[in-house]
Order: structure tokens, then sequence, then C-alpha cells
């Protein structure tokens, strides 16, 4: 337990020789499919290996170990019973080309919004960014300290900046974001 505290490599390659079948057998009765199994182990031991968790006894250990499996198992059931549930629904209720349209344009003018946002110089696109999270200007020049001024002169130039690098785009941003 000491060596695999402390990272050692022969350490875990004996205790991934030792424990990766059973735990891909173990896996198994949960999801079925040999392949998403072995996903889940390998994703455990990377876990491991980054965790900074200290394990005291071999007993411990082992149960951490098929626990772990047990949960990653059951997440994944989860989602995959999430993602069954959607899939279900959009076959039940399948989106017009209109409506696939509509959000590509939406994806895509998101997409341009955040380009242009990260060509912003660093400071004001700090600022713009805080009040995208809905951060009012006070907050802001407090929390970078800063005048109240400074922020709303940061705001206006950002928008600015928008406006003229995105043309209509901009304004059609506002209508989807409920406005900026």
């Amino acid at each position: 337990m000491r060596q695999i505290n402390s990272k050692e490599p022969k350490a875990y390659r004996e205790v991934f020789n030792e424990f990766y079948n059973s735990l891909v057998y173990f896996a198994m009765r949960y999801v079925e499919r040999v392949e998403i199994a072995e996903d889940l182990v390998q994703e455990l031991f990377v876990n491991l290996w980054e965790s900074k968790t200290v394990h005291t006894s071999y007993n411990g250990f082992k149960t951490f170990l098929y626990t772990s499996v047990k949960h990653a198992c059951l997440d994944y059931l989860k989602h995959k019973n999430v993602e069954g549930k959607y899939i279900s629904y959009m076959l039940e209720h399948p989106e017009t080309e209109e409506e696939l349209a509509t959000k590509i344009t939406e994806e895509e003018i998101y997409r341009l919004f955040q380009k242009v946002l990260e060509e912003l110089p660093e400071r004001r696109k700090i600022v713009f960014k805080l009040h995208l999270q809905g951060k009012k200007n006070e907050e802001i020049a407090r929390l970078l300290r800063i005048s109240i001024e400074t922020v709303k002169t940061a705001k206006k130039e950002s928008i600015r900046y928008f406006k003229k690098r995105l043309g209509d785009a901009f304004y059609m941003l506002g209508f989807l974001a409920g406005g900026i």
C-alpha cells in the first residue's frame, strides 16, 4: 500500500495485472459489453493514478476498486438511460427542417461571438465575461479593482467591437440571448 500511495509505477503495474481481468468481469455484470467494461476499468486505473487518496489497508483498497467500478457502471447506465429517453423523444418529436436550420444558425452565431470575444484585449475580455455572467458594473469594478467608469467604457468598447465584427449577426445574438 505504501508503494501505491507513493505512486510507484511498478506497484501500479502489479495492481493492474492482479485486478484488471476480475474488475472487467465484475463490470460486465452491470454493462454487459466487454468494451464498455474495459473502458470503465481502465478509467478507474487512470483516476487511481491521478488521485491523492491514501489507502491504508489492502482489503480496503480492494473494496475501493470494486466499489469504484460499480459506481462507474451505474453512472454509465444512468447516462445511457437518459440518452435513450432523449433519443425516444427525438424520434417521437422530429425536428422540422426549419427548426434544425434555426439551431444551426444559433450555434454558428454563438461560435462567432465566442471567437470575437477571444479577440478582445485581455482586460475588456475579462470585464465582458463577468458581464455575461450577470455581474453588475459595481461588482465587476470591485472584483477587478477598477473604477465603475472603466467597466462601463470597457463594455461599450466591447459592444462596439462586436457590432463591427459581427454585423447583423450581432443583433441576432442579442435576440437569441435575450439581449446582451
